[in-house]
C-alpha cells in the first residue's frame, strides 16, 4: 500500500452517496446537506484522499465542496476501477461493495489528485456542453430531412432553424462569459495565439482542463488521452495505441489540429513531414494534436504569447 492515511471512497449515485471509511459504511443524500455532513465526517476521521468515480456530472456537487474543504480529492475513470475490481476478484456488485472497491483503488494505486475547475469554469463548461447537444441534435435533424418526404420536411426545418438560432445565442453567451473576467480574457488571448485554436477550443481547455501549465509534457498529454501506450509482448510489437483520458478535450483539439495542418507554420511542416515518412493520416494527427498540447501547456507555464519561431515547449 502506497498511501498512509484513511482513504474513503465514495460510490456516486443521482440520491445517493455510499461511502466507504475503513470498514465502515454510510449513506447521505447526495444534496448539500449531506454533502455538508459527509464533509465533517471526513474531517473527523482525518482521510487523507477521497477517491469517487466520474459518473457524468452527478459527482459534480460533491466533488466541489469535498475539494473546497481542502481535502485531497482524486476523481478517476471508473473502467480504470472495473478493472481493478477484476484483478482483485473482486466480482459482487452492489453500491456498498462499488465504495469500498473504490476506497482500495485509491489505497493502492495512488490516483492523481484532480484539480477541479472553479465556478466560472462550470458555467463555460454548462455552456459548452449545451452547444455540442444543440450541434448534435441539428446534424440528427439534417439527417433525418434528406430522408423525409411531404409536409414533416416544414417540421423540420423550421427545427433546424430554431437549432441555429440557440447555437448562435450559446455562442454569443461563451464570446460574453470569455470576456466577462480579466483573467479569462487574458488565457483566452495567450491560447487563441497559437494558429489553430479557437474559442471553443480555447474555452474548453479553460474550463476542463485546469491542469494545462501546471504538469510536464509527458503528464499532460496522458491525461488528455494523447500519449500512445506500447502493446509488447515478448518479441511481439503492437502498434502503439492512445486511449482514455478527457474525450471531450481530445475531440476539440483535433479539431484544432485540423485547422492547424492547413495553416499554422509550425503544424503544418511537421505534419506533411510525418505523412511523408510514412505515417498514417490518424496517428500524424495525433502527433499534432499532442505536439500543440505541448506548446500549450509551456506557453501557459511561461504565460508568453505564441509566434512561429517560439522555443517554449523544447
Amino acid at each position: 500500500m502506497n498511501t498512509q492515511g484513511m482513504v474513503a471512497g465514495i460510490d456516486v449515485s443521482k440520491d445517493w452517496l455510499d461511502v466507504a471509511l475503513g470498514e465502515e459504511s454510510l449513506r447521505v443524500a447526495n444534496e448539500a446537506a449531506g454533502v455538508s455532513s459527509l464533509i465533517e465526517r471526513l474531517q473527523a476521521m482525518s482521510v487523507e484522499l477521497v477517491v469517487m468515480e466520474a459518473t457524468g456530472g452527478y459527482e459534480t456537487q460533491a466533488a466541489s465542496a469535498i475539494a473546497a474543504a481542502g481535502l485531497k480529492l482524486a476523481v478517476v475513470n471508473p473502467r480504470q476501477v472495473r478493472d481493478f475490481a477484476k484483478a482483485t476478484g473482486r466480482l459482487a456488485k452492489n453500491d456498498r461493495i462499488d465504495a469500498h472497491v473504490i476506497a482500495a483503488f485509491g489505497q493502492a494505486i495512488e490516483p492523481q489528485i484532480t484539480h477541479l475547475p472553479d465556478e466560472q469554469a462550470r458555467e463555460l463548461q454548462g455552456l459548452l456542453v449545451r452547444r455540442s447537444q444543440l450541434l448534435g441534435m441539428r446534424v440528427q435533424e439534417s439527417n433525418r430531412l434528406a430522408l423525409m418526404q411531404g409536409a414533416m420536411r416544414k417540421q423540420i426545418k423550421s427545427h433546424i432553424a430554431w437549432l441555429d438560432q440557440a447555437i448562435d445565442e450559446v455562442n454569443t453567451d461563451l464570446t460574453a462569459r470569455l470576456r466577462q473576467s480579466p483573467v479569462w480574457r487574458e488565457k483566452d488571448e495567450l491560447l487563441r495565439s497559437l494558429k489553430g485554436i479557437g474559442p471553443i477550443t480555447s474555452g474548453t481547455l479553460m474550463s476542463s482542463l485546469p491542469e494545462l501549465g501546471e504538469l510536464d509534457r509527458r503528464s499532460i498529454a496522458a491525461l488528455v488521452g494523447v500519449a500512445p501506450f506500447n502493446r509488447d509482448s515478448g518479441a511481439f510489437r503492437g502498434r502503439r495505441a492512445i486511449w482514455g483520458g478527457r474525450a471531450h478535450v481530445r475531440h476539440v483539439l483535433y479539431m484544432a489540429a485540423i485547422a492547424a495542418v492547413r495553416s499554422n507554420p509550425v503544424i503544418k511542416p511537421f505534419y506533411e513531414r510525418l505523412i511523408a515518412r510514412g505515417k498514417p493520416h490518424k496517428v500524424a494527427m495525433v502527433a499534432c494534436m499532442r505536439k500543440m498540447l505541448t506548446i500549450l501547456n509551456a506557453m501557459m507555464r511561461s504565460n508568453t504569447p505564441w509566434t512561429p519561431s517560439w522555443q517554449g515547449a523544447n
